[in-house]
């Protein structure tokens, strides 16, 4: 058990990895007149890029991300001691799979004891993560109660012996950062422990943090408070701050630029189903108008072509249970969305995959923009912090 912690509380598709649309590669170039975001030696250039999303960030996601303008993307988070004791099985080799189209991409860890973060994270390295994320923000419950994730923000001293563990143990040219809540929650004593784990991980070589603007105990209910993130960036002068929390659109990430001073965004729940939000951003940031939405048939090649990716990954028999999730996030952006969300629910075969597809989007109509804030107030929106190799 972790120092400080309490007992435990509780046959018509055809895959292949090969893009079947043109991947948007210039879109990662920061438009001029946007700064270029680096993540210590690493070049990443357009400043708003993809999170780590548990259940969701798996590698389908993650190059579909990149083939339409994400210039960097985080692997969902992986446990410690699921990385350095099961590396050998195909559910590991999954975890684990990177690809040449993908670099930059970033691997995250999450786990209790310092200990077992060094021999994690060299295994992530081996894979070909290009950056190590440290996971210090996850709010949810049960993560909370085995001593992992948001909880470390309650004990600094545990907080940045895993950090030093970390960054002794990668190649100095491997990037190490942080994920972070602005605190467990809103008293002094919880602020005091943010800053300090803040400082304490610059001292110890993280090359960057993101700031998700809610606190653990908050979760997701509320607004992300964007005035603490200008708070940190003015405290950290010229060091690397990502922005984290309500980015739902692409003027919320512009805002979040222009209002708080960040260096870059983690887009989170608004990229599932929504993978355009980069190229979006980009053209923003160019001072072009927002551009259209995808067409269906834009939008159609899109979906095809992810659920083609994730039956190379997880086989036909697990795909079509892994890819409703990201059909009822994909029918946002449908202008009949609640009966397209209906239909990807009651998919159980391929077959019924491509019938959705073929009846809902075999005309090419205008797409629509999908809502600017969450489903459902309050709540993650599916999303949690909980990893599923756990």
């Amino acid at each position: 058990m972790a120092r400080g912690c309490p007992a435990d509380t509780d046959g018509w598709l055809q895959s292949s990895s090969a893009p079947r649309f043109r991947r948007m590669a210039a879109m990662s170039l920061a438009p001029p007149g946007t700064k270029s975001l680096s993540i210590g030696a690493v070049p990443v250039g357009l400043p708003f890029v993809q999170a780590a999303l548990s259940g969701y960030s798996d590698w389908p996601m993650r190059v579909i991300a990149r083939r339409l303008g994400a210039p960097y993307t985080l692997c969902e988070v992986m446990l410690d001691k699921f990385v350095v004791d099961v590396t050998r099985g195909s559910k590991a080799r999954r975890y684990l799979k990177v690809t040449d189209e993908e670099h930059p991409v970033g691997g995250q860890l999450m786990g209790a004891e310092p200990e077992r973060f060094g021999p994690a994270a060299k295994i992530l390295v081996d894979a070909g993560f290009d950056v190590i994320d440290i996971n210090f923000g996850c709010p949810v419950k049960k993560v909370l109660g085995r001593c992992r994730g948001g909880f470390h923000l309650s004990q600094p001293d545990v907080a940045l012996e895993i950090v030093a563990a970390v960054r002794s143990a990668v190649p100095e040219p491997i990037p190490v950062t942080v994920k972070m809540r602005r605190g467990i929650d809103d008293s002094q004593e919880s602020r005091a422990k943010f800053f300090q784990i803040l400082d304490g991980a610059f001292e110890r070589g993280v090359a960057a943090v993101t700031v998700h603007g809610r606190t653990v105990m908050q979760r997701y209910v509320g607004p992300s408070r964007w005035d603490f993130l200008r708070e940190v960036k003015q405290h950290l002068g010229e060091r690397t701050i990502l922005g984290s929390g309500d980015l739902f659109s692409p003027q919320n990430c512009l805002d979040m630029l222009d209002e708080t001073g960040v260096d870059g965004c983690t887009v989170a729940r608004g990229a599932i189903g929504n993978p355009w939000i980069f190229s979006q951003c980009a053209a923003l940031a160019r001072g072009e108008p927002l551009p259209d939405p995808p067409s269906l048939f834009e939008q159609r090649e899109v979906i095809h072509e992810h659920y083609a990716l994730a039956d190379e990954t997880y086989g036909a028999k697990r795909c079509c249970p892994m890819m409703r999730k990201f059909g009822i996030k994909y029918s946002r952006l449908h202008p009949q969305a609640v009966e397209v969300r209906d239909a990807f629910v009651k998919v159980r075969q391929p077959g019924q995959w491509q019938e959705v597809l073929d009846r809902w989007y075999g005309e090419d109509l205008p797409g629509v923009h999908p809502p600017a804030e969450p489903e459902i107030a309050g709540t993650p929106g599916g999303v949690a912090c909980e990893s599923s190799n756990s």
